[in-house]
């Protein structure tokens, strides 16, 4: 089921037993909830193999490459940024809240009996509410698409140490991201994202140590590893013009950047895929 509306709002919910949809995600501006509803689900995000069992619930962008290796019966959400972005544009559950700041985060939500009673009563308003065709539908659907990434955002953050800082540190965490998301091809080091944020880099270090993850360092290189795997996949562009499309200036720099953290050369990867 599907709601279009008048400024190019797009909404959509299906309960599947596959997912053709996916293949369409690279739509720029979308935004995807899929929610397992059975085990033994598998795909390849980004050139990283992932798997997904019962009550498993997965958020994706239109920056994710996906690849179907196989997906049982589960319910599919999709919106565009009209429907939802413009009026959450920097809240938590917004396109740059914590589910969506970008694709080198794709969480995975694992809900408790009662986060799952209250999804499952919000899909089925969903369901009914997309029915419906009066001048209020809108606002409907957008209360209860909040009302899903305000719980999933809860799920999030209670699943990972983000309790453990402020709601203003987390939104310092929310704009380092946003900001690799935009500058990562150009920018390699913890010292520029600092200098757009008006914090030092040692304020950066010590906030990310308190979430027990990657250090600010990593998720940068993380991301410049992302989109390298990404390239050296699903394109044939040649390796050198690769390491310069993500700020390298020579070859060999970009080759023992790659090795360091894949362990094998860029061409190994490449032959080996």
């Amino acid at each position: 089921m599907k709601y279009l509306g008048n400024t190019d709002e797009y909404f959509e919910i299906a309960t599947l037993d596959k997912n053709p949809y996916l293949q369409e995600q690279a739509i720029e501006g979308q935004f995807s909830m899929l929610w397992f509803l059975e085990d033994d689900n598998s795909m390849v995000i980004d050139a990283e193999a992932r798997s997904f069992n019962q009550n498993e619930i997965l958020f994706l962008t239109s920056l994710n490459n996906i690849e179907i290796q196989q997906i049982k019966k589960h319910h599919f959400l999709r919106f565009n940024k009209a429907f939802h972005c413009i009026i959450n544009h920097d809240s938590e559950v917004g396109c740059r809240g914590i589910l969506f700041y970008g694709s080198n985060n794709t969480p995975t939500l694992r809900p408790n009996n009662e986060q799952l009673s209250i999804l499952e009563t919000v899909w089925k308003m969903l369901v009914i509410e997309m029915k419906a065709s009066d001048n209020l539908q809108l606002e409907m659907l957008q209360m209860m698409l909040k009302r899903i990434l305000l719980l999933s955002t809860r799920m999030y953050k209670s699943q990972t140490n983000y309790q453990a800082i402020d709601e203003g540190q987390t939104d310092i965490v929310r704009e380092f991201n946003f900001q690799v998301e935009q500058h990562f091809k150009e920018k390699h080091s913890v010292a520029e994202y600092a200098a757009l944020l008006n914090k030092s880099p040692k304020t950066l270090s010590n906030l990310f140590s308190k979430l027990s993850g990657k250090s600010p360092l990593q998720i940068i290189q993380s991301r410049i590893m992302l989109e390298v795997r990404r390239l050296l996949r699903y394109t044939d562009k040649p390796i050198s013009e690769i390491g310069y499309e993500v700020g390298f200036m020579d070859i060999q720099s970009f080759s023992r950047f790659f090795k360091k953290h894949q362990g094998v050369s860029p061409s190994v990867y490449r032959t080996n895929d």
